[in-house]
């Protein structure tokens, strides 16, 4: 009988629950037994904005420790909370079918976005989503939130706030799609790069494993993520910068959309490039259209928004 392969996972309930996706998934391709490993995180465990604790790469570095120690074979991330840096020894495995992209409004009374009173209370840690708030409905009251899903639609729940900003992907994976009260549809607000898509990651000195677990990626999943991760490097954008960046397939083409805002929402530049399916298959091509957005974004004046370093080079 086959070792069981260790996954190491984040021990929140979201994090589990598309962990166990990814296990059953691999159970499926391989035969082989998974057992889930937890693992706390920083993230998990600090309090306070996340922009000031070093952004969504919080809940990443734990789970990369733990997997070069040998403590588990493979580790599951949301792709959207990891650093677009190469780790030495790290290598992306897999790109599971990606849930959906989009963000959505949790809202009490069934409100949607343009329903929302005036000075309304929403809730969302988010530089990227406080600007796009605030670009649609400056007379927000937009106040930060911490807290895993449940919470954060419980403090909606209990009147602490009028609505809240969630993931879709998120709600999909834990059966709570009937909480979303309003869904912003990416052409209008794109989210950030890699949302809704999971990352397997695995150690470069076991190609064997590396090779099991690429059973389990998806073809334009990881195509569509992995240009919008490129450009967000490209851009160097900041933990606290407000940056969406959403590519969608549409038959045999692949729209990108980047957009970078002021962080009062008050100004934004975007870029849209649609390019054939197959011409983004390769990394280097992926690399080259990033260049392309990247640079026009800054010569827009993306730089003179947000906390931006990059060159486009």
């Amino acid at each position: 009988m086959s070792t069981p392969l260790r996954l190491g996972t984040r021990a929140s309930v979201l994090a589990t629950t598309q962990s166990g996706h990814v296990a059953d998934a691999l159970r499926d391709a391989t035969g082989r037994d998974v057992e889930l490993v937890p693992i706390t995180t920083d993230g998990d465990v600090l309090t306070g904005p996340l922009a000031q604790l070093g952004g969504t790469g919080v809940f990443v570095a734990a789970l990369r420790e733990a997997l070069l120690r040998g403590e588990c074979d493979l580790v599951v991330h949301s792709m959207k909370d990891l650093p677009t840096g190469a780790v030495d020894g790290l290598v992306i495995g897999a790109v599971p079918p990606r849930a959906p992209q989009n963000d959505v409004l949790c809202a009490r009374d069934g409100l949607t976005l343009d329903t929302l009173p005036q000075g309304a209370v929403v809730g969302s840690g988010s530089p990227r989503r406080v600007a796009q708030l605030l670009r649609r409905r400056p007379d927000l009251d937009v106040r930060g939130i911490r807290g895993n899903v449940d919470t954060r639609l419980r403090k909606v729940r209990d009147g602490e706030f009028d609505a809240t900003v969630l993931a879709e992907a998120g709600l999909t994976r834990m059966n709570l799609t009937d909480e979303a009260t309003d869904r912003f549809a990416l052409a209008q607000w794109p989210t950030s790069a890699g949302q809704g898509a999971l990352a397997v990651e695995v150690r470069t000195d076991d190609p064997g494993l590396a090779e099991v677990v690429s059973r389990i990626g998806d073809a334009a999943s990881t195509r569509n993520a992995l240009w919008e991760r490129e450009v967000l490097r490209l851009l160097e954008a900041g933990c606290a910068a407000p940056v969406g960046i959403s590519a969608r397939s549409e038959g045999e083409t692949v729209e990108l959309l980047a957009e970078v805002y002021a962080l009062d929402g008050s100004r934004a530049v975007r870029v849209t490039r649609r390019l054939p399916a197959d011409a983004l298959a390769a990394e280097e091509a992926r690399h080259s259209a990033a260049v392309d957005v990247v640079d026009e974004l800054l010569r827009a004046g993306a730089g003179e928004l947000a906390d931006l370093s990059g060159s486009g080079a």
